[in-house]
C-alpha cells in the first residue's frame, strides 16, 4: 500500500473520538482543512491542516495517555512520520501547532474559547508559553502557518458538520509528496 492510501485508508477507517471532543479524528481534521480551504489558504496550509494531528493514529489509544496525564506529542509523531514523505511547507507547521497553541493561550481571549479537553491538553503540553519561548517562537521560519492551523484548529470540532470525504483531498495530498 503506497503512503497516499495508507493516510486514506486511516481517516476512513477512523472511529475514536477525538480526545474529549464530539467529532472523530479525522472529522476534526477534515473540518481543519475546510476552515483552512475557506480562508483562501495555500495548497500546503491546507494539507497541512489535512494531516496536522495524524500522530494521533500513529500513537497507540491517545485518550489513555490523557487519563495518565501524559503528553503523547502527536505532534514529533506525525512530524516524524510525515517528514519522510511531504514537502517542508506541509510538515513544519504541523511540527509547531502545538507551540502554536501555547504561544496564543497567552492571550486571555484565546485561552478562553479553548475546548476543555484543549485546555487540558495545553497543560500537559507544557502550558501557556513564557515570554522568551514566544519570542523564540516568533522567529521561526513557520510561525505564521502554524498560528494560522492552530487557530483553524481550534474551530474545527463542529459535531454533525457536513465534511467532505478524504477521498476529495488525494490530488492535494500526491501534490504535496516528496
Amino acid at each position: 500500500m503506497n503512503i497516499i492510501d495508507q493516510i486514506i485508508s486511516s481517516y476512513l477507517n477512523n472511529k475514536s473520538l477525538y480526545i474529549g471532543e464530539k467529532v472523530t479524528i479525522a472529522e476534526h481534521m477534515i473540518q481543519t482543512a475546510m476552515i483552512a480551504e475557506k480562508n483562501n489558504c495555500s495548497s500546503s496550509l491546507i494539507c497541512s491542516s489535512l494531516l496536522h494531528d495524524y500522530g494521533h493514529f500513529i500513537l497507540e489509544n491517545p485518550d489513555d495517555l490523557v487519563n495518565k496525564k501524559k503528553d503523547g506529542k502527536h505532534e514529533d509523531v506525525g512530524f516524524k512520520f510525515l517528514n519522510k514523505y511531504f514537502v517542508k511547507d506541509v510538515v513544519m507547521p504541523i511540527k509547531h501547532h502545538v507551540k502554536a497553541k501555547r504561544y496564543l493561550a497567552r492571550n486571555k481571549n484565546y485561552y478562553q474559547i479553548l475546548s476543555e479537553a484543549s485546555k487540558t491538553s495545553l497543560e500537559l503540553q507544557g502550558g501557556i508559553m513564557t515570554e522568551e519561548e514566544a519570542k523564540e517562537f516568533e522567529r521561526n521560519e513557520f510561525f505564521k502557518s502554524s498560528i494560522k492551523l492552530r487557530k483553524f484548529d481550534e474551530l474545527a470540532k463542529q459535531a454533525g458538520l457536513k465534511i467532505k470525504s478524504i477521498n476529495q483531498y488525494k490530488n492535494l495530498l500526491v501534490s504535496k509528496l516528496i
